[in-house]
C-alpha cells in the first residue's frame, strides 16, 4: 500500500513539471521580440496619414531614441520572455501544493488512522474459521441402561478445491459407490465454512478407507477422519420412544429453533426423544482457525477448539419391562420372522405409567423399526416398503398416535357418569336377555353374551361387561336430553367423560400425538353434512358411545391416563424425561411431576367402580389366573371392539397394587380377538416385570429386538363374535 502511494506521488510531481514546461514553451512562442515591437511602432508612427514633416520628425526621433508625440506605444510597456510566467508558475505551484496536501492527508489516514482496520482485513483474508460436528449426547433408561449411544466411524472428507479435479471425483465415486453429481453437491456445500472439509461419505467401509490411504497420490485433497455415529445397541427396543436421527435437509435448516446452530455437517433428531430433546443432545461444534492462501486454499491449521459432546438424557423408561412388552407384542402378532398375520392381530401397543408421577415406564408399539437403519440417510427401498399397506405403518407410534375404538374399557367412565346423574345407583338393576330394543324401533342391539346375563346391577354390569346395563344408562341420557325432557344438554355425557382427558392430547413430551374422538351432535352434523339423513343425532348414538363403540376413538395413552385417574383420583401429565446430565455428569434438568387434571368425581362413586374393576380381574376365569400366578392384586377391565369385516380389537387395562396403586398398564391389539384372551396376558406379563424390577428381583436379560421386515400375510377373519 505504501509503495503504491509513493508511486502515485512521483507520478503527480512528474505531471506537474511537464505541465510547467509546456506552459513555458507556449509563453515563449506567443510573446513578440523587442525588434518586432519596434517595427510595429515604426509602422504605427510612420504609416499612412502623417505629414512629411511628422514622418521626418518621427524618423529622427526614432534614431535618437526619443518618443514622438504621435507614437501609440508606451516604451515602458515593452514585454520580455519572462513576462507573465511568474503568475502561471504561481498557479501551478499552488496546484502542486494542493495535490501534495491531499496525498499527504490520505497517506496519513491510511497509515495511521486506518492501520488497525486494514490489519484486521488482512487478517481475515489470511485466516478463516471452520467448524466440525460434535458427538450427540447418549440416551439411557431410568436405571442407566444405554439405549442410544455413539460409535466411531470412518468419514471421507475433501478440500473444497477437489471439485476442480473431475478425475479425483470420479475415482471417489467408484470407491464410495456414490454418484458423481452427488459428490459434487457435497463438495460445493459450504454451510460449514468456505474452507471447511466436505463430508463425502460417513461410516465408510474399512477396505475403502484403506484403498484411499494406499493410493493417496490418486486422491489429492482427500482425507479420512474418525467421527461418531449414532448407534442403538438393542436395535428396535423402545424404537418409537427413541425415534431416530438424520442428516440435515433444507427443510430442517429453514425450520430450526431460534438460537440453535445447525450446519449441514450435523446429525439432528428427526423423531421421538431424539427430536424432542435435540437441543440437549446436540453438542457444541469444534472450531479450527485455518491459514489460507490468496486462492482460498487451506495451508495449515493455526489453532483448534475441540468439539463438546451433547448432554445425556435419562428417560423414565424401564428397559427390562420395555423388552418384555416389545417381545410379547412381536411374539403375539408376528411370531414367524416378524411377518404380520402369522399370529394374532395386525398391530398393537402397550403403555405403562407410574400413576404417582406420570412417568412412562413402558411404551411399546408394533410393528416396529430399527432406528439404526434411519441414521444419516434413509434407505429409500426400506421407506417404500414401510409405506406400503402390507407393512401396517411400522414408523407410526400406536401408543400416542394410534386411534382405536375404546370398547368396554370405556364402561369405567360411563358408569361413573351414570352414577353422577342418578341414572344408576347401588340399588339399580336391569334384566339382560342378550338383546335390547329400548327405543322400540325394531332395531335390536345385542349384548356380547347373546344368551344374556339375567338380572344385574351396575356392579355386575361392570364385572361381566354387560352391554344391556349400559344401553339403559345411555337411553337415560337421551331421554333427559333436548329430544326428551330437556333436563340435560345434549353433551352432558360427553362433557363428563372428557374430564378424564378423552378428546384431548395428554401433553406427553413426544410429537405426533392424536386427540381421539368423543362424538357430539355438532360433530355428527358436520361429519355427515353431505348426507342429511345420517347427520341427525339419535338415541343409538348414546347407546353406541356408552359402550365405547360407534364413533368413539381413543389412544392407548389416553386410556392409561384415564385409568390412573380412576385409581388415584388425579391424572398426572405423562412424561418420558427423567433428567439431563451435562458432559461433567452433573444433573442440569430434572422433570417435575405435574397434575394434568383432577376429575370432579364423587369419592363414593369412585370406590364403587374401583371395587367392581377389582372383582372383574378376580372373577374372570381367563384373567384371574394370570395375575394370581404373578402374585399381583390388580383391578382392571377388558374390552373387545367390533368392526365390520374385521376381527375384533382386543383391549385390556389394569392397575396395581389395588390398595396402593403404583402402575397402570394398557394393551390393545387390532384384529386380535377377545380382550381377556389376547391382551390380558400381555398386561399381566408386563405388570409382573415392573413389580419384580421395582423389588430388585428381575431376572430378565435384555436382548436385541428386531425391526419389522415390512411384510404380512392375509389375516383370516373369524366371525365368532365378541367374548367380553
Amino acid at each position: 500500500m505504501l509503495l503504491a502511494i509513493i508511486v502515485a506521488v512521483l507520478a503527480a510531481v512528474i505531471a506537474i513539471v511537464v505541465i510547467a514546461a509546456a506552459l513555458a514553451v507556449r509563453a515563449n512562442r506567443s510573446t513578440p521580440s523587442v525588434g518586432a515591437t519596434k517595427g510595429v511602432s515604426q509602422l504605427d508612427t510612420v504609416g499612412v496619414g502623417t505629414s512629411p514633416f511628422e514622418r521626418r520628425t518621427s524618423a529622427r526621433a526614432a534614431r535618437d531614441g526619443e518618443v514622438t508625440v504621435g507614437s501609440s506605444e508606451d516604451p515602458t510597456a515593452a514585454k520580455k520572455p519572462s513576462d507573465g510566467l511568474g503568475t502561471r508558475f504561481a498557479a501551478v505551484g499552488a496546484l502542486a501544493a494542493g495535490i501534495f496536501a491531499v496525498l499527504a492527508s490520505k497517506l496519513w489516514t491510511m497509515q495511521i488512522l486506518g492501520n488497525s482496520e486494514y490489519a484486521n482485513a488482512a487478517e481475515q483474508n489470511l485466516y478463516t474459521t471452520v467448524k466440525t460436528p460434535a458427538p450427540r449426547g447418549c440416551i439411557y433408561d431410568t436405571n442407566g441402561v444405554p439405549l442410544a449411544v455413539n460409535r466411531p466411524a470412518q468419514a471421507v472428507l475433501a478440500d473444497p478445491e477437489v471439485a476442480d479435479n473431475r478425475d479425483v471425483v470420479r475415482r471417489l465415486s467408484t470407491v464410495l459407490g456414490v454418484p458423481v453429481n452427488v459428490l459434487f453437491q457435497r463438495i460445493k456445500d459450504a454451510s460449514g465454512g468456505a474452507q471447511s472439509l466436505r463430508v463425502l461419505g460417513q461410516d465408510v467401509r474399512l477396505r475403502d478407507v484403506a484403498f484411499i490411504a494406499e493410493h493417496a497420490d490418486a486422491f489429492p485433497g482427500v482425507t479420512v477422519e474418525e467421527r461418531s455415529l449414532r448407534e442403538y445397541p438393542y436395535g428396535a427396543l423402545a424404537a418409537h420412544v427413541l425415534g431416530y436421527t438424520s442428516n440435515v435437509t433444507p427443510e430442517i435448516m429453514e425450520n430450526k429453533t431460534e438460537g440453535r446452530e445447525i450446519l449441514s455437517i450435523d446429525t439432528v433428531g428427526t423423531a421421538g426423544v431424539e427430536a424432542t430433546y435435540d437441543s440437549y443432545l446436540a453438542g457444541e461444534h469444534g472450531e479450527s482457525k485455518v491459514m489460507v492462501d490468496a486462492n482460498g486454499r487451506r495451508i495449515s491449521v493455526m489453532s483448534n477448539i475441540d468439539d463438546s459432546k451433547g448432554s445425556d438424557v435419562y428417560l423414565t423408561i424401564d428397559a427390562r419391562a420395555q423388552y418384555v412388552a416389545d417381545r410379547a407384542l412381536a411374539d403375539l402378532i408376528a411370531p414367524r420372522e416378524g411377518i404380520i398375520g402369522t399370529g394374532k392381530g395386525c398391530k398393537g401397543a402397550v403403555v405403562a405409567l407410574d400413576v404417582t408421577d406420570g412417568s412412562v415406564v413402558v411404551m411399546s408399539s408394533f410393528p416396529t423399526f430399527d432406528p439404526t437403519n434411519f441414521t444419516g440417510a434413509f434407505s429409500q427401498d426400506l421407506m417404500d416398503k414401510y409405506n406400503s399397506e402390507e407393512a401396517y405403518a411400522p414408523l407410526n407410534n400406536n401408543v400416542v398416535s394410534g386411534q382405536f375404538m375404546a370398547a368396554s374399557t370405556f364402561k369405567a367412565f360411563t358408569s361413573l357418569a351414570g352414577l353422577e346423574y342418578g341414572f344408576a345407583s347401588e340399588s339399580s338393576s336391569w334384566n339382560c336377555t342378550g338383546e335390547w330394543d329400548g327405543f322400540d324401533t325394531g332395531v335390536v342391539q345385542k349384548c356380547w353374551n347373546h344368551a344374556g346375563h339375567g338380572t344385574l346391577d351396575l356392579y355386575g354390569g361392570i364385572v361381566n361387561s354387560c352391554d344391556t346395563v349400559f344401553y339403559e344408562i345411555g337411553k337415560a341420557f337421551y331421554d333427559h336430553g333436548p329430544e326428551g325432557s330437556g333436563d340435560l344438554p345434549d353433551t352432558a355425557l360427553q362433557e363428563y367423560i372428557e374430564q378424564f382427558g378423552f378428546g384431548e392430547r395428554t401433553g406427553i413430551d413426544l410429537g405426533g400425538e392424536a386427540v381421539g374422538l368423543i362424538p357430539t351432535p355438532a360433530w355428527k352434523a358436520e361429519h355427515w353434512r353431505n348426507v342429511p339423513s345420517e347427520a341427525v343425532w339419535r338415541g343409538g348414538d348414546y347407546t353406541n358411545m356408552i359402550i365405547g363403540q360407534g364413533d368413539v376413538l381413543v389412544t392407548p395413552l389416553q386410556i392409561a391416563c384415564a385409568y390412573a385417574g380412576v385409581a388415584t383420583g388425579t391424572i398426572m401429565r405423562p412424561h418420558l424425561l427423567k433428567e439431563v446430565r451435562n458432559s461433567a455428569g452433573e444433573t442440569v434438568v430434572t422433570f417435575e411431576p405435574e397434575v394434568s387434571r383432577t376429575p370432579e368425581v364423587t369419592e363414593a362413586h369412585l370406590t364403587y367402580v374401583r371395587d367392581a374393576l377389582h372383582d372383574m380381574v378376580r372373577e374372570s376365569h381367563s384373567v384371574a389366573p394370570l395375575f394370581e400366578e404373578a402374585g399381583i392384586d390388580a383391578a382392571g377391565k377388558s374390552g373387545t371392539g367390533e368392526k365390520q369385516d374385521q376381527n375384533d380389537t382386543a383391549w385390556f387395562v389394569a392397575y396395581a397394587p389395588f390398595d396402593d396403586p403404583k402402575y397402570v398398564v394398557a394393551c390393545v391389539v387390532e384384529q386380535g380377538g377377545g380382550g381377556s384372551d389376547t391382551a390380558a396376558p400381555v398386561v399381566a406379563e408386563v405388570m409382573a416385570e415392573l413389580m419384580a424390577d421395582a423389588a430388585g428381583t428381575s431376572t430378565v436379560t435384555i436382548e436385541r429386538v428386531a425391526g419389522s421386515p415390512g411384510e404380512s400375510v392375509e389375516i383370516t377373519v373369524d366371525s365368532g363374535g365378541r367374548e367380553d
